[in-house]
């Protein structure tokens, strides 16, 4: 035998290095497949579900939440895909649309407006929900408390109930003279009676007689138009259903009489002023309890948020068609403008 090997028998510790060598190796071989398949599957996009009334894809809200959550690090297409259901103004079509998010297998619902989340809050209770544009989600039974959601709904409120009282302050700046004002919403959403009550409120402060008509389809909608007259004035809150909307713009110039309305989108359309949230802020504000839910929180503990962006838009064109001097007051106040 020669040495060389002779000593390589002898050596207790050489043999030792092997053996933990080898041991080694098949522990790296049977742990390499599991976790391969976990960093696989952790690589796998969130597929966010996307709900509301919206006649695009590219709703604002949309596009905002998608900005959002860039910025927190979800890249559209690498950490999150979106499945876009939008149904054109029918409400009718929500619980169908809801339904089909949840077959899909979404991670995450995300809703515009009352009735969408109403629909995916009935489509199921395991997949969490965050909304946008629901103005009063504790009023609209939508959530247990602010604080604490329950159930698998949280999102961020548009503060429909908070904001009629500034919307009266900011009408009676704009009009000063006007002494009854018609409040005209859609009366299948959700918690209109405590919006309805503040702004009552509101009015009585104000020495303003306040007319609340709720109206469910075009019949009543053009009865209680009619009944407006040129010395009146509107407040028209946020509805889901536009038509309402449109309708309430055409009257309104018809017949020169001034409307606030709950969002700067329809001052794009013709309205003469909004006060109220922006719809695409509200979707970048959502993309933080969408981001915190996608990381492991569950919706029940993410608490409510209210906009934070309120913004006072003007239309000056609408404004010189009804023959109103903008106060300087508004002017000064305003974050937008419509020429």
């Amino acid at each position: 035998m020669r040495r060389g090997e002779m000593s390589r028998r002898m050596n207790p510790r050489g043999r030792a290095r092997t053996s933990r060598c080898f041991w080694v190796a098949v522990a790296i071989l049977l742990w390499l497949p599991t976790h391969v398949g976990e960093a696989q599957q952790a690589r796998r996009p969130f597929r966010i579900g996307v709900l509301n009334a919206a006649w695009a894809a590219s709703h604002p809200t949309v596009e905002g939440l998608k900005a959002g959550l860039k910025e927190l690090g979800f890249q559209d297409g690498r950490d999150v895909t979106f499945d876009v259901r939008f149904t054109e103004g029918k409400l009718t079509a929500m619980p169908a649309a809801a339904e089909a998010l949840v077959k899909a297998g979404v991670d995450l619902i995300f809703t515009s407006q009352e009735a969408a989340t109403q629909a995916a809050k009935d489509a199921t209770k395991s997949v969490p929900i965050v909304f946008t544009l629901v103005g009063d989600p504790l009023g609209a039974g939508i959530v247990d408390t602010l604080a604490q959601p329950g159930g698998n709904v949280t999102g961020v409120s548009s503060l429909q109930t908070e904001l009629m009282a500034k919307r009266l302050e900011v009408l009676k700046t704009l009009a000063p003279a006007v002494r009854r004002v018609w409040l005209i919403y859609y009366s299948v959403d959700l918690g209109t009676a405590p919006m309805i009550g503040k702004a009552l409120g509101a009015a009585q402060r104000m020495k303003l007689d306040l007319l609340p008509r709720g109206v469910l389809d075009a019949a009543e909608l053009k009865r209680v138009l009619g009944e407006v007259r040129r010395d009146d004035a509107v407040l028209a809150p946020e509805s889901s259903n536009p038509d309402i909307t449109i309708a309430i713009i055409e009257r309104s110039q018809a017949l020169r009489v001034p409307v606030v309305f709950g969002t700067a989108l329809w001052v794009g359309y013709g309205g003469l002023m909004s006060y109220g949230p922006d719809y695409y802020a509200q979707g970048v504000q959502a993309a933080a309890p969408v981001a915190k839910i996608l990381r492991g929180a569950r919706p029940q503990d993410v608490s409510v948020e209210g906009a934070e962006k309120i913004d006072l838009a003007v239309n000056l064109k609408t404004a010189e068609l009804l023959g109103l001097t903008v106060p300087r007051k508004i002017l000064f106040r305003a974050d937008a403008f419509r020429r």
